[in-house]
């Protein structure tokens, strides 16, 4: 749809509009409804694999020899794909309702009953790049938490996002629920962005998920309230008390599992103590995966290639890793400090105490103890699925389910009390 900047903004308030009475009625719903819906649009989205698959081409075959591997990668979807999306639904169905949860309740020395209880937030606005099941993800999260959602997917999935929003809103339509609970941006134009990040009039929060320059973008333009995810550069620290074996499978699993996934780790640490040990072992494990390493790095393992100082601070996304030594526990705290995008690091250690200090110092949203950081994920969390992984520190942090999604508000109960 080409529109002028003008249609771009009445486009964005018009679905401001309808996802604001939307979600009015959503809020009115039982769980049992959005439940049903959940399950409906489950079905409508494998009945029509076959036409979704041969969007999806449509929308591969837009950036083939245009983009990486590792965004074609992302951008890609296989039927078992499909399957794990619709799968991903019927799971987000069989977990609690998060909308009226009792989170406290006192009474003050007047009588006055005061209850405080989760609500939705209301309308959210999701801005992504290119994963395609990312829209399917945030609105069974988004429908099962009471919100409605605009999803502003990447130009390069709106093939493949149109066919999945119909398949949401086949589901919708027959659990009795508005279809404008789940709508998409019908443009590309990117100021249509821009107009969404400004719609503080109907939408009540805006999450990025993508590159640091989408959420930069947000981050300058947004003045509706934002949820950020930033970058993913995650670290695996390898302390001089690793078993060696347990090290190199954990970390080759972290880095080669899936290169283009936010908790894939891109800086492996290792302690000078254990590195002429592991660091054979571990190129030999991580083929196909070019290592940049420090000067101390290289001199010990020449396979490696020598790293810049960019490096430290780069999500790679691909089948590339920096490598750094480190003397001890303290070194390593600092670099990772310096160097991590605050989503998920993890230390490697048969040492309770070192591991203890580790997780308390590394300030960042997820903190493992001898685990893959590629669990950094909602659906692993048993949360079903996830809308991101939130990187700051305010309402949500981590991976961003279904309780995430939620506010709240107090109810309080009288018997006629006036304040004096």
């Amino acid at each position: 749809m080409t529109l002028t900047n003008t249609d771009v903004t009445d486009h964005i308030m018009r679905l401001g509009e309808q996802a604001k009475a939307a979600a009015r009625a959503l809020g009115l719903a039982s769980t049992d409804t959005k439940n049903a819906a959940l399950i409906a649009s489950a079905k409508a989205l494998r009945e029509s694999l076959p036409v979704l698959l041969a969007a999806n081409d449509k929308d591969v075959q837009s950036v083939m020899g245009k983009k990486p591997d590792a965004f074609i990668d992302r951008l890609k979807l296989t039927p078992d794909r499909v399957e794990a999306m619709a799968s991903a639904l019927e799971q987000i169905a069989a977990l609690p309702d998060p909308v009226g949860r009792k989170l406290a309740h006192f009474e003050r020395p007047n009588g006055l009953n005061i209850e405080r209880v989760a609500v939705p937030i209301g309308v959210i606005g999701m801005i992504y790049e290119s994963r395609p099941n990312v829209g399917a993800d945030a609105s069974a999260l988004c429908l099962k938490s009471g919100n409605a959602v605009i999803l502003r997917g990447g130009s390069e999935s709106r093939h493949s996002t149109e066919i999945i929003v119909e398949a949401m809103q086949r589901g919708l339509a027959e659990a009795g629920l508005p279809a404008h609970v789940v709508q998409a941006v019908g443009t590309t134009d990117r100021s249509a962005v821009k107009a969404l990040l400004q719609a503080d009039d109907y939408v009540d929060l805006v999450i990025p998920r993508g590159g640091r320059g989408l959420v930069e973008l947000v981050a300058n333009e947004a003045k509706v309230p934002t949820l950020l995810h930033l970058d993913g550069n995650c670290h695996s620290y390898v302390h001089h008390a690793a078993d060696i074996d347990k090290a190199v499978k954990i970390i080759t699993n972290a880095k080669l599992r899936r290169t283009g996934v936010c908790g894939a780790t891109e800086s492996i640490v290792i302690d000078r103590k254990i590195a002429t040990v592991i660091l054979p072992k571990l190129t030999d494990s991580l083929k196909g995966c070019e290592l940049r390493g420090d000067a101390e790095a290289v001199s010990l393992e020449p396979r490696l290639t020598l790293a810049t100082e960019e490096d430290w601070s780069t999500e790679y996304l691909d089948s590339i890793a920096s490598v750094k030594l480190v003397e001890n526990l303290d070194e390593a705290l600092a670099f990772i400090s310096k160097h991590s995008s605050g989503h998920t690091d993890a230390i490697i250690t048969e040492d309770n105490e070192a591991a203890r200090r580790f997780l308390l110092a590394i300030d960042s949203a997820v903190v493992m103890h001898n685990a893959s950081t590629q669990f950094s994920d909602g659906g692993e969390f048993g949360m079903g699925a996830e809308i991101g992984i939130a990187t700051g520190k305010m309402h949500a942090r981590g991976p961003v389910g279904l309780e995430q999604l939620t506010s709240f508000k107090y109810l309080v109960h009288g018997t006629g009390q006036t304040r004096p």
